[in-house]
Parts: C-alpha cells; structure tokens; sequence
C-alpha cells in the first residue's frame, strides 16, 4: 500500500484533489475524504503514515471542517462530510500518532472542534474564529441571528412533533435500554438552593418549541403541585424519550437530517476526547474556560460549553458523550483547580484568576446537579454521576464556601436505591469521593451525622425507589440481646448490607415499598468503636471478598484492607498485619489493571505502617514479622514497579519502605541479597525514567528511605553511585519542582560522610545542588513557579547538612564553587535564615533557631578542618558562613529594632 501512496497523498495525489474544496462534484469530494480517512486508520503490524502524509491529511481534515456550507450542498451530504473529516483526525490522533505539539495546530483543531459540537443542535448555532488560544477568560463564541435560530426551531417543533408517534425502537437499538424514571421533585431543598439549580440561558431564544429538555430544566426546580408536574413532564418526556434515528417514513427528511446532525456532533466530541489523550493537561488547562462553563455574568449571556450540549441536546447518547469528555478535562486537574479560592471583597476593580476558576467549579456543580434532575437514560445518569465524582476529587473545598458537597450529597442519595446498576455503582462511588476528601471538612461530618431519610421520603414520582426488603439488613447486624446503640453511621452499614445481603429485588418501581421510616441513624463512629465481633466480621468480609471474582469487588475490597491497616487497633496485630499483606499480595499479580492499582495503594499504607510500628513497637516487631512474607513482598514490589503508572506510584513507596524495615541479619542473608539489589535497580531506574511526575516524586521519596537505613552499605556498595547520579540528574533538570524538592530532600537525608562515599562523588552531589539553587527559577510553567521558594529552601538545606559533614579532602573544591557563585548563594542561604516555612513542603524544613544552629554546627565543623589543614591550602569556608550568620542577625536586630 504504501507504494501508491505519493499517488494519492502527494502534491498532485488524487485523494488531495477530489478532497479539494473546488471539487464540483460533492458526492466525489466525500468519497475522498473518506478514503484519506480510512487511510489514516492504524492497522496492528503495518507501519503507519509517516509524518509528512499525516501533516497532508490533518491539514485537508482541517480545511473541510473550517469550511461552511455552500447552497448546492444538501445538510446530509455536508453532515457526512464533516463525520469524515472528524474521523480522520481522530484515527490520527488515537493511539499517539500525532502529537499536537505546535499552538496553531491545536488552537485550530480546538476551534472546528468546538463549532462541530453544536452542529445543528436545536435552538443554537454559533460562529467560530479560526483558531482558539490559551486564555483564562471566556473566548469567543457568536451566536447566530434570531431570525436564523427561529426557523431553525420551527423545523425542529415539526420534528418533535412526529417524535409522538415514535415507538422509540431506534432508541433502543443504538443507546441500549433506558429507564422510564420520572424527573425527582426537588422539593425538599430550600428556596435558595433551588435558586442555585437555575439555568441561565441568555443569548438562547427562548420559545415553547425550543428545545424539549429546556422545558424540564425550566420547571425542575420549582416547587409546583405533584400533577401539575408530572402532566408538564410527561409532554416533554414524550418528545425526547427517542434517539434523533429516524427513517424517512417516520420522521420525514428533517428527522433524518437531525439524526445525521447529531452523528456530527458526537464525531465532534469522540475527536476531542482524543485530542484530550495526546496533550498535556497543563496545555488543555489553557482553553477550560472555552469548554467549561464558566459563571455568567451581570447582564451577560453565559458562553456556550460541554455542559450546553449535556443540558439541551435532545439525543442521550451526544449527552452522554460531551459529559465522558467533560470527565476526561476534570480527571487530574487538582493542581489546576488548587488555585481556586471565593472572593471575600467583591468591590475590587478586576477578577483574580483565583476567583474565575472557583466561580467556575460552582457553576459546574450547578449545571451537573440541574442535568442530573432532569435526564431520564440510565446510560447518561451514570455519566453524570461519574463526571460529579471527578469533580469531587479534584476540587478544592477547603478553599471554597460550604454547601457545594451538601447539594451534591442531598440529590444524590435517592439514586444509591436507583433500579439501574451501573447508576447505583456510579453513586456509590460519589459518595466514596465527597467521604475520602483529603482535609477533614465539618461539612463533610455534617452529612455523615444526617438522618438518612433526609431527602429521600419526601421525593416526588421520580425519585429512585428501595424496596422494603432494605430493612432486612438492619436487622441481621443486630445480634439477640445486643443493645441498639451503638451502631456504625448509616452509609457504612449500607455499604456492609450490600456486601452481605444478596439482592433479589433490588428496587421497585413504585412507592408504596418505600419506607417511610428512618432507614439509617446517624453514628458516626470509627473501627475501634465497634464491638469486637463486628470488627471480625467487617475483617473476615474483606479478606474473602479479596478473592472474588468480580474484578470490581476485588478492587473495592484491597483498598478498604489498605484503610484498614491504618487503624492503630489492628496495624500493631503482626497475625492481622500478616493476613492483609498476602490477600494484598494476592491482587497485585491479578489482571485486572485497576484491582493491581488499588492493591498497589494498599501495599503502600501496608509499608507505611511497619515504619510506624518499627517506630513505636522497636525490633520487637521486626523480629515476629515473617522474614519469608518480607522477602515476598519485596519481590513482589519490585515487579509491580514494572507495571503501569498507576501501579508503579505506589510499588515504589513500598520499595522505599520495605528497604527502610530492613534490619541487618536481612542483608546479610544470601536469600535477600539479589531481591535487595533488583529493588534498588528499580527505585532508581523509576527516578531516571520518562514516567509521571507523581511516580517519579515517589522513587525520590523512597530512595530517601532507603538513606535512612544505616544497615544497607550506603557509600561502599556500587550501587551508590548510581542512585546519587540519578538523584542529581533530577535536582537539575526535571520540569516538576516537587520532584526536585524531593530529591534534594534524598540528597540530604545520610548522616555520616562515609554514606556520601569518596570525594569526587561528594563534590559532585555538592555542584549539582549548586546549580539546582541557581537554576530554581527557570520553568517554562507558570504552575511550578510557586514551588521555587521550597525548592530554594530544601537546597540550602541540603548544602549546609553537606558543609557540616565535609572532610578536609572536599575543602578546596567547595571553596572554588564559593569563588564562583558564592554571592548567588549567599542571597539564597540568608533568605533561608529569614524566611518562614512553606505550606506545600513543610516537613521536609526546620524553623529558624534549628537553621542558625545547623549553621553554626557547619561553621565549629568547617573551622577545625581549616586548623588541620596548616597553611597547605588556603580556604576560608567557615569565614564566608560566618559572615552570612552576621548579615543574618544584624538584619533580625533592625528587624526587631
């Protein structure tokens, strides 16, 4: 094939010219537009396009989507010709092939992207620029004039219409089966929180007929007699109950064009998603504010978004799929969304960046909550579901005003009892995601402590149901001749209900099986507060539910073991400790991707807890651990740091750990010697390899574990060398400043000389830690900029441990570094002394009286090497700190004066 290809795609190719948009003859111009498109598709052992070929075609893909439509073109030959173009770039992207590396590129992908998801949507059309650039504000979208929109809704009034008489079999052949839950009356919130649930919708004609699902936004949250409701609902329901696939006879042409329309639109979306997947986050964070809703403001329309498409969009399936791609910008972007931050002062004559991006995750807990009331397909609910857990964890409450997770918390609690389970599943884990907030939020306790009928016995005819057989499991925790009280909060005895009773009438579908009583009491209590046989019992679950089948189950069950070795009740109980570390073990080789990720995370806070123990219990510990279970689990770990990333993150802080416990009779033996060095091998090949940045921070902070152990030969095996090598690499060069904290943090961690082996290493680790200081504040992302300041902090930290522990052999070389850059240093090491401790990195300083002390240790240790040293080599190390110990306190005098 790829003998013909300068045929088809080179300058006079045939492809390029029945692609062009000259071409007279359209359905000619489709077909090779096709082609080019199947061209691009990957096929498993056949070289792919190179890269001139593929800059051809992404160009060509590009121009056709940037094109409008011409009036000899009918809108269905058009719609196929846009779903080819959008094919072709996303098989160019899928599977790495194309990096969008180049802003042009990706600002003019971005932009036909955006204009293509809107495509014929009912009620709005908008106007692109060529390209989209990376902004913190809302970029320009121009909406179509009214006129336009008019007869555009009127065509669609006649479409929705005809829908009446639709069966819906369309439906259920492409989007699979969907419920016939009726729209949940929010009643039961407050007049303010129902406030918040409205959709602003300026700049979008507002007529009867204009989009279907407008009619249940715009009456879901108000609080109208329980009739009143359902007749609106049940209109609106019929209209958009179906997918937008019709044949000509039972929607005419404007059916069948909508449902092409449509196909553009998820084309559209299924492309973005994959442009998602080839560029870094910090990249996508420039355009959020395109794709994001953002909140509106005085007088002004809110801009066009992902969640446009989610709330008015007539077709399930489009719904769905502008929400997985709202997922995919939400997944990992807590470090974009830490800046968030609600303005105290709203008198000021700008809008921090700060207050722009928390205004925005407001406005997305508002939309995802209003779509959540009004969608009625259980494919798309799970969605929506899944796209608030995201948000969940990634956003910042502590920095946010409270109430957010509380909404989030009221409306969906009705849906763990929904008849669908992948809805049930999905609400689960939301509500896992606002429980496992890292800052211990009163809010949070709050609900925790609510009684569990709040908010469920008072829904309307669309709230999920329970059946009554929920009570059952209430009772079968209670043991004969046990007192009620105490009893565990109400979500963790749901949680064991569903584990231990099976569910043979999961839900019904009518109210009448709803108990009305308080299903759960508000307990709030931790593991220790559990009678003894309840805790053999949660213990005994997990353990075996371990070995289930179910890959889900599996996962769930190792990550609750990796919370329970947490507990001071059971992570000194070495049989306990024992039991937990070979069920773990267990689900770190499963295939499953996502049950060796959880494992791996559990194997972590395992590891942890033997440091604490070796802590706190002494060689006691130590000694009843199973030397044959440790061997294990540090093999085991070894080849976990081999899988993928979400796995390999945590096998390294197990290794480090591991290699911490490690006392001296293990080294010595010939069984642990290879797994020793195959573990250290990996440690640092993870610090020196391409993998993320979290992974990579957690080799950094392991091999500093390792440091901590005086038993393992640190200096003297050759090992050393490497590991000091890798770490200086990365305290020099590596994009991520917390890595490089952590590193320079491992750099300063051996206590004796002879750990930092012979002078050239020693002088060596010195000049990389050097440049590192003076290279603190050269990023490319503004991001890391905040960082410097520890990263400034850690250095200096680790250059004065190194002048305290210096022989006379490494004098003279350090002393020429001071020749050379020692006024850069200075500044650095007397803001050092001065300034107070970051948030970010706090454990790794020391408050200012142990700096001045670690520096005058370093200068009494410097001054007797200078004394031993006669007159062989004049340096004055311990003269030039002294002099910054001077500036440092005549500056602390004025300061105080």
């Amino acid at each position: 094939m790829s003998r013909y290809l300068p045929d088809l795609l080179g300058k006079a190719g045939l492809l390029l010219q029945y692609s062009d948009c000259a071409q007279p003859d359209v359905e000619l111009r489709r077909a090779a537009v096709r082609s080019m498109a199947n061209l691009c598709l990957s096929v498993p052992g056949q070289p792919y396009l190179d890269e001139s070929y593929r800059n051809v075609c992404f160009q060509t893909f590009l121009s056709i989507l940037q094109s409008s439509k011409t009036p000899d073109v009918d809108d269905i030959t058009f719609c196929m010709l846009l779903q080819n173009a959008l094919k072709g770039i996303q098989s160019l992207l899928n599977g790495g092939k194309m990096k969008l590396m180049q802003t042009d590129h990706l600002g003019s992908l971005l932009a036909v992207v955006k204009k293509c998801m809107f495509h014929g949507l009912p009620g709005l059309s908008i106007e692109m620029p060529p390209a989209l650039y990376p902004a913190p504000l809302p970029q320009y979208d121009k909406r179509v004039p009214v006129k336009q929109e008019q007869s555009e809704l009127a065509a669609f009034k006649q479409t929705g219409n005809r829908r009446k008489k639709s069966k819906g079999k369309q439906k259920k052949e492409e989007f699979g089966e969907d419920t016939k839950e009726d729209l949940a009356d929010t009643g039961n919130e407050s007049t303010q929180e129902t406030d918040m649930l409205k959709l602003h919708t300026g700049g979008v004609q507002k007529s009867p007929c204009s989009n279907p699902r407008s009619h249940a936004l715009d009456f879901a949250h108000m609080r109208p007699e329980k009739n009143h409701l359902s007749s609106h609902y049940n209109n609106w329901k019929r209209i958009s109950s179906s997918e937008s696939e019709y044949s000509d006879a039972e929607g005419g042409i404007q059916s069948k064009t909508r449902s092409y329309q449509a196909k553009v639109r998820q084309g559209a979306l299924a492309c973005f998603l994959s442009a998602i997947k080839s560029i870094e986050k910090r990249i996508l964070y420039g355009y959020w504010s395109a794709f994001v809703p953002d909140g509106p403001g005085i007088g002004s329309p809110q801009s066009v978004s992902l969640m446009t498409i989610a709330l008015k969009d007539p077709s399930p399936k489009t719904r769905a799929c502008s929400l997985q791609v709202l997922s995919a910008i939400l997944e990992g972007s807590k470090q974009f969304l830490s800046v968030a931050e609600d303005a105290n002062d709203h008198k000021r004559a700008f809008t921090p960046f700060s207050v722009t991006v928390a205004s925005s995750i407001r406005e997305l807990h508002r939309c995802l909550l209003l779509a959540l009331v009004a969608e009625s397909s259980s494919q798309t609910l799970t969605q929506i579901i899944k796209c608030l857990a995201n948000l969940v964890s990634n956003a910042p409450y502590n920095r946010l005003k409270p109430g957010l997770l509380t909404r989030v918390w009221n409306q969906i609690k009705p849906y763990i009892c929904h008849k669908d389970v992948n809805v049930r599943v999905s609400s689960l884990t939301l509500l896992g995601a606002i429980v496992s907030i890292q800052a211990p939020l009163p809010e949070v306790q709050l609900l925790l402590q609510q009684p569990s009928s709040s908010g469920l016995n008072n829904s309307g005819t669309g709230t999920p149901h329970r059946s009554n057989s929920s009570e059952q499991w209430r009772k079968t925790l209670r043991l004969e001749g046990e007192p009620p009280n105490p009893e565990p909060c109400w979500l963790i005895r749901l949680c064991i209900s569903i584990i231990v009773l099976p569910r043979e009438d999961p839900c019904s579908d009518s109210d009448a099986n709803f108990p009305s009583g308080n299903v759960y009491e508000p307990s709030p209590v931790r593991l220790e507060s559990l009678q003894s046989d309840r805790q053999v019992l949660c213990i005994t679950l997990l353990l075996g539910l371990n070995h289930s089948e179910n890959p889900l189950v599996k996962a769930a069950a190792a990550r609750a073991l990796g919370v329970y070795i947490l507990f001071s009740c059971l992570r000194q109980d070495v049989m306990f400790v024992a039991d937990t570390a070979n069920a773990i073990l267990n689900s770190l080789h499963d295939k499953s991707p996502n049950v060796r990720a959880k494992a791996a995370w559990s194997l972590g806070n395992l590891t942890d807890t033997l440091i604490v123990n070796m802590e706190t219990m002494g060689q006691s510990f130590q000694e009843e651990f199973s030397d044959l279970l440790l061997l294990k689990m540090l093999r085991s770990a070894t080849e976990a740091s081999k899988d993928r990333d979400k796995v390999k993150s945590n096998a390294v802080r197990a290794l480090g750990n591991l290699l911490h416990f490690l006392q001296l009779y293990h080294i010595r033996n010939p069984r642990f010697r290879e797994a020793i060095e195959e573990s250290i091998q990996a440690l640092i090949s993870t610090v020196q390899s391409e993998a993320t940045m979290k992974v990579r921070w957690n080799a950094c902070y392991a091999l500093g574990n390792v440091f901590k152990n005086p038993a393992l030969p640190l200096g003297e095996a050759p090992w050393t060398t490497q590991a000091y090598s890798a770490l200086c690499s990365v305290v020099k060069s590596c994009k991520n400043f917390k890595v490089r904290i952590k590193s320079a943090m491992a750099l300063s961690i051996p206590s004796k000389r002879e750990c930092y082996g012979p002078s050239e290493q020693f002088c060596q680790i010195w000049s990389a830690l050097v440049v590192a200081l003076q290279k603190s504040e050269d990023t490319e992302d503004f991001l890391e900029f905040k960082y410097s300041a520890s990263l400034r902090t850690q250095i200096c930290q680790a250059l004065i441990h190194l002048l305290s522990l210096a022989k006379t052999t490494d004098l003279l070389f350090i002393s020429e570094t001071l020749s050379e850059s020692g006024d850069a240093i200075k500044c650095c090491v007397l803001q050092y002394m001065k300034s107070g401790v970051e948030e970010d990195e706090g454990e790794t300083h020391t408050n200012l009286c142990e700096r001045e002390k670690a520096v005058k240790g370093a200068i009494e240790h410097l001054g007797g090497l200078e004394k031993q040293l006669e007159g062989k080599a004049r340096v004055r190390v311990a003269a030039y700190l002294e002099d910054i110990l001077t500036n440092h306190v005549h500056a602390t005098q004025l300061t105080e004066a």
